[in-house]
């Protein structure tokens, strides 16, 4: 028995031999591993050349063959897998713990609001019952809504802690509370791979917005981020901290004046006064509330003041959480009243939207947030070695630089150059700022002009719109204009064009960094381009420029942005920018056109810069989307040059609105849908009416078609070049039918086409032309009225060369069925 227990062991030991021989099994000690693991830091998976020549090089390791270095590297790469593996899903654990947290005190929310709703339910049948009075108002304004002290009541360090704590406690009813009647945002369902629960207001005064989410910061750093709001709020031109005092309580209370940029070129701009307090609650959480100050006076700076209109900050703020392992849990309020009604009517969606207040801030702020931690994690890796903070700062300034054109501030040194009424291209005079000490030619530049103008479109999406002016420049873009922008940063003595280039049509697009979320990416764009004259045929002129873009993978809506620079190829952190671009931020959608009933003036006044894209009738009134297009475009050139640049920039700006309106028309998903939208017999009726009146009256054909078939004339008379348009003979006459060009010089649609009045589309001076021949029309049967301008429904002007009129007879000539007009060459202007 003892001998083969003794064969036993021996065979057991020649097989320990033979799998170390083979490199099954292998010890390392401390000195090796720490060799091998400087190896797997520059190269994971080293080739069998890169084993050969580290066992050679590497003593300790002789005693090792290839296959045993490259059985170690294997299970180094396993465990570091795994590691990595259990990392993520110890951070799923802990958001989807304090997901599922959120979501059980959401829950509860609910159910508090729900008994609250039979409670008062039951309180008004008691009261309809008895008949005892009228029943009270129970919207979520009055309850939370609580008279707004000035800072003249509130002089002294105890009246304005009464007030912080007033407004921290309407905050934390906000915040976690019932106060205000939340619903999901829509587009924004919370889950494990979303960034927050986002919820928004309705039947509120004013618009609110909140957010919740789980953030990998400690609560302390969190509040330092988000008190320092124009580090991630790209809307707040300033923040300036007036007065500064501690609470008592642990606290600090402070008097804010935040001014904030006007989003387009349509809108006034706003400031703000506000008090904010900061402070601990007994749980550990740490709270920064704010809300505004009646009767606080005027802006510091009085000129500047005038370019502002005072808004309201209800109370709003963030409550921050610790979390238990490490991370916060945030609740972000913001609760805004921007008054509305200082804006042109078309407009006013942005300010009485609260999904909009939650894009540009309330959600700015989480992903703010969660970008930051993300980037300290050391996870994140960036091209050309910029570390993110710099790449953060590069899409600062360039959207900073962007609203500084859009706004033209006065105390920034803008001014606008004289026009006249028919304007629709703003053209502003700036200083050249940020300019670094080693560009000494930029001395010799006078200042920067920017040539501005706003459109609105309808049933383009802003991210398709956006996706396009991106990856199709050569569509939109004039090479030579990049080519002289390029150029006057880097030599003062250049003109508009003063060497022709061309493109060659190499775009070449480098991505720097994007966002987590991949809402914002920044790029490096280079153009290839070359001299058209011969002795400069094999001169590189290619033009790099830093680009930004936002809002093109976003799916609910937000605002989109194409917003870019010329730089130099050597891309400085200190390099100057000149952001020029592009804005598009949706309108809320109606369920009908919108047609006012008098344009206003602040839209079709030249300030404004308003011009239509005339796609807007290629889809069904039935689902509209309307979107805002802010374009700015900057140009830094020698005051002796500067009537020059003003008229290429305005020129240069029209060209490109032209071909944003060629584009929007060609992508808008309702451009493939535009057929023949009148196909009934009584239209082909219509036609024939038409038709054999106008040759009646006038003896020539209308239409020339080879068939006498009722719908090849239809079909004729639909894609007809010229504006044909039908009118009752009514008390209040009312086109009934228009053709495709008609439609699209109204900018309507067949379905909205009965509200527009005869007198609503001409101008004074159209309507005295028409009125004043109405008899001839009546007794001679027809009428050619001169040249003039039509208004189409969404205030664009139109002119025609020259307009025909007639009466168009049904099947008895005595019977006059309606008039019909013919607006010949229109185009707008």
């Amino acid at each position: 028995m003892a001998m083969v227990a003794q064969q036993h062991r021996d065979g057991s030991n020649r097989s320990i031999d033979k799998h170390m021989e083979t490199g099954k099994y292998a010890r390392y000690t401390a000195e090796q591993v720490e060799a091998l693991e400087r190896v797997y830091a520059e190269c994971p998976k080293p080739n069998s050349l890169r084993r050969q020549q580290l066992i050679r090089e590497c003593p300790i390791l002789a005693n090792f063959e290839s296959k045993q270095i490259k059985v170690w590297f294997q299970n180094r790469r396993c465990r570091e897998k795994q590691r990595k593996e259990s990392s993520r899903l110890q951070t799923v654990n802990r958001k989807l713990s304090a997901m599922n947290k959120l979501l059980m005190e959401e829950n509860e929310r609910l159910q508090k609001q729900v008994s609250q709703l039979v409670s008062e339910n039951g309180h008004m049948r008691q009261q309809l019952h008895t008949d005892s009075g009228p029943i009270g108002d129970a919207s979520c304004e009055s309850a939370v809504t609580t008279p707004q002290r000035s800072v003249r009541d509130a002089s002294n360090p105890t009246g304005l802690l009464s007030i912080a704590e007033r407004t921290l406690a309407e905050f934390l009813s906000k915040a976690t509370g019932t106060a205000v009647d939340w619903v999901q945002m829509p587009g924004m369902k919370p889950g494990p791979g979303s960034a927050g629960i986002f919820t928004i207001s309705q039947y509120c005064g004013g618009v609110a917005a909140r957010a919740c989410g789980l953030v990998n910061l400690e609560p302390t750093k969190i509040v330092e981020i988000l008190k320092d709001r124009t580090s991630w709020y790209r809307d707040c031109r300033s923040l300036e901290v007036f007065t500064m005092f501690p609470a008592g309580n642990g606290g600090t209370i402070e008097l804010l004046y935040m001014q904030t940029y006007a989003p387009t070129t349509l809108v006034p701009a706003h400031d703000f006064w506000t008090l904010r307090y900061t402070t601990a609650l007994d749980n550990g959480s740490l709270v920064v509330c704010e809300r505004s100050l009646s009767g606080s006076g005027a802006a510091p700076n009085g000129t500047a003041a005038s370019q502002f209109i005072r808004a309201e900050m209800l109370p709003s703020g963030y409550l921050i959480r610790p979390c238990e392992g490490g991370g916060s849990i945030i609740h972000i309020v913001d609760h805004l009243n921007l008054e509305a009604w200082n804006v042109p009517e078309v407009l006013r969606p942005l300010y009485k939207s609260s999904k909009f207040l939650a894009q540009k801030m309330t959600i700015a702020a989480l992903r703010f947030i969660r970008q930051i931690a993300h980037d300290l994690s050391g996870e994140i890796v960036h091209a050309i070695n910029r570390q993110p903070a710099v790449l953060r700062t590069f899409s600062h300034r360039l959207s900073r630089g962007f609203n500084d054109a859009v706004n033209g501030f006065s105390d920034d040194g803008w001014s606008l150059i004289p026009f006249d009424d028919t304007e629709d291209v703003i053209i502003a005079i700036g200083p050249l700022k940020n300019l670094s000490a080693t560009q000494s030619n930029i001395s010799l530049i006078g200042s920067v002009l920017c040539a501005k103008a706003s459109m609105l479109l309808q049933n383009v999406p802003p991210a398709m719109l956006v996706r396009f002016l991106r990856e199709h420049r050569s569509e939109w873009a004039d090479f030579s204009v990049d080519a002289y922008l390029a150029s006057a940063l880097k030599n003062a003595h250049v003109y508009p064009c003063m060497r022709p280039t061309e493109f060659t049509g190499s775009h070449i697009a480098m991505q720097l960094g994007q966002t987590i979320e991949h809402e914002e990416m920044i790029e490096v764009v280079r153009l290839e381009g070359q001299f058209l004259s011969h002795e400069d045929a094999f001169v590189s002129r290619d033009i790099h420029l830093l680009q930004m873009c936002s809002g093109i993978e976003d799916d609910v809506g937000a605002c989109a942005e194409l917003i870019f620079a010329p730089i130099d190829e050597m891309f400085p952190d200190e390099a100057h920018l000149l952001p020029s671009g592009f804005r598009i931020i949706p309108l809320d959608q109606k369920s009908d056109l919108f047609v006012p009933d008098e344009p206003s003036d602040s839209i079709l006044r030249p300030k404004s810069g308003l011009t239509m894209s005339t796609n807007s009738t290629s889809s069904s009134a039935r689902c509209n989307s309307r979107s805002v297009l802010t374009i700015a475009f900057q140009f830094p050139h020698e005051s002796s040059f500067q009537e020059n640049v003003a008229t290429m920039a305005r020129q240069y700006v029209r060209s490109v609105i032209s071909s944003v309106q060629r584009v929007a028309m060609a992508i808008s998903p309702a451009a493939a849908r535009t057929k023949i939208s009148v196909t009934s017999p009584e239209d082909q009726i219509l036609a024939h009416w038409l038709c054999q009146s106008y040759s009646y009256h006038i003896g020539v054909e209308l239409l020339k078609v080879e068939s006498e078939s009722s719908q090849a004339l239809l079909k004729a008379l639909w894609h007809h070049p010229d504006a044909i348009l039908c009118c009752s003979l009514k008390a209040s006459p009312v086109y009934t039918f228009a053709n495709k060009s008609g439609l699209d010089m109204l900018e309507t649609t067949l379905d909205s086409l009965q509200d527009i009045t005869i007198d609503k589309i001409f101008d004074d001076r159209g309507q005295k032309a028409l009125f004043s021949e109405f008899p001839t029309i009546m007794q001679q049967g027809f009428v050619n009225l001169p040249g003039g301008i039509c208004i189409s429904t969404m205030g664009q002007n139109a002119s025609y060369e020259h307009a025909v009129v007639w009466k168009v007879f049904s099947d008895k000539e005595t019977d006059v069925h309606c008039l019909a007009f013919s607006f010949v060459n229109w185009c707008f202007v």
